[in-house]
């Protein structure tokens, strides 16, 4: 991680990261189970506890970048949105996306199962379940399904 940001640094790219975070004792099972959080910066999540979604200043600050954005790109959801008390952070990003007047592009089939279970997916511009994919896609590399149609 710590490369990865000294690149960004480097070629004068902003690097978004989570503040803070929801963390949990336990992992909720089933996964809808009530849960009890505790909100911690993500410097000092407890050794016995796990960060589970994006607190609340991370999720403005998200929010704030989407809404600040012409293009967005989503790849992941931010937390256990599976968990009603832990899916806040990916709602907080899937409604700034979905009003931000930007381009959406949704990743995933986690990203994308969230949004459509927020009742969100008809605000986003493209929706793809093929998160590794897109993403490789976005870097220029070869698809092996694109370049046989390409070479048909």
């Amino acid at each position: 991680c710590k490369e990865m940001m000294a690149k960004a640094q480097e070629k004068g790219v902003k690097l978004l990261l989570p503040v803070d975070a929801a963390c949990v004792a336990d992992f909720p099972d089933p996964i809808d189970a009530p849960v009890e959080v505790k909100v911690v910066p993500v410097t000092a999540i407890p050794a016995d506890m796990e960060g589970c979604d994006i607190g609340p200043e991370s999720m403005k600050l998200f929010a704030d970048a989407v809404k600040a954005s012409k293009t967005v790109v989503w790849n992941g959801p931010m937390g256990v949105f599976e968990n009603p008390t832990l899916a806040a952070g990916t709602l907080a990003v899937a409604k700034a996306m979905a009003e931000s007047g930007a381009t959406t592009v949704i990743g995933g089939g986690d990203s994308a199962a969230a949004v459509q279970q927020m009742g969100l997916g008809d605000k986003m511009t493209h929706i793809s379940t093929g998160g590794g994919a897109s993403l490789e896609y976005l870097e220029g590399k070869e698809l092996p399904g694109i370049a046989v149609i390409q070479n048909a």
